[in-house]
């Protein structure tokens, strides 16, 4: 467990300094920066990560019953955005055309937090059934544009760069507490199919980002180029699909 607990800290240091790299894009650059293709590449790899590694995992570890709870987390997340929390943008552009006063730096935050805390809970339950590094890629390739995103929507707010760079911090730490949730649950409830199941919940949340949050932006700031976004979105299909062949073939 302790080693566990290690591979889980080291990754949630990298994903942190994630976040302050998209945070320290806007800061120091003072021209608009857009990342559709970047956007699209992150969500070949969030599609990549729920199909490729974390759902083989999730049954072979808990069957076909484990595959309940990937809708489970698709529709947790949506109503959780939906109702609960305002809906964050992914794409700079998008979201600096709608500020209005100085809430929406705020909600933003509490938005995307709430998305990188089960970010945090997915990387808890991969790191347990050996898909960790699958499941880092994945929350870092969205974690650098979706803190680029904050961090412009706090600048626009006139926002300095250390309470910018705070709010990254932050933002970014939500993965270590939602891990830690996480290894709670595990250790009260002591179910053997737990980690299974939140790693197909995980799966769901991941499905839902990628669909939702990913590919719209995408889908209406990418028209002038829809060619290399597709291209992208497939490299990120790719990529996780060659690492899944070659973790494969070291398993087996």
């Amino acid at each position: 467990m302790s080693s566990v607990v290690a591979v889980v800290v080291l990754y949630s240091c990298i994903i942190v300094c994630g976040s302050l790299a998209g945070a320290t894009v806007v800061i120091f650059n003072e021209r608009p920066t857009r990342l559709v293709t970047f956007l699209a590449f992150a969500a070949g790899v969030m599609f990549g990560a729920a199909f490729f590694h974390m759902l083989p995992e999730a049954y072979h570890g808990g069957g076909w019953w484990a595959f309940a709870m990937v809708p489970a987390g698709f529709v947790f997340v949506l109503v959780l955005e939906r109702y609960l929390v305002a809906h964050a943008c992914e794409e700079p552009p998008d979201c600096t055309e709608h500020v209005h006063g100085h809430a929406l730096g705020l909600t933003a935050f509490l938005g995307l937090s709430t998305h990188t805390l089960f970010d945090g809970i997915a990387l808890g339950s991969a790191v347990k059934e050996g898909v960790g590094m699958m499941a880092l890629i994945a929350i870092t390739a969205h974690k650098i544009p979706s803190s680029l995103s904050l961090a412009s929507i706090l600048q626009s707010e006139g926002k300095k760069r250390g309470p910018i760079l705070l709010y990254a911090v932050m933002y970014g730490l939500m993965v270590p507490v939602g891990a830690a949730v996480y290894f709670g649950f595990d250790a009260v409830l002591k179910f053997q199919s737990l980690a299974p199941r939140a790693l197909a919940f995980s799966a769901g949340t991941f499905l839902y980002i990628a669909v939702s949050d990913l590919l719209p932006h995408v889908n209406r700031h990418g028209r002038d180029k829809p060619g290399r976004n597709l291209v992208a979105l497939a490299a990120g299909l790719l990529v996780m699909l060659a690492l899944a062949q070659v973790t494969g073939g070291i398993e087996h």
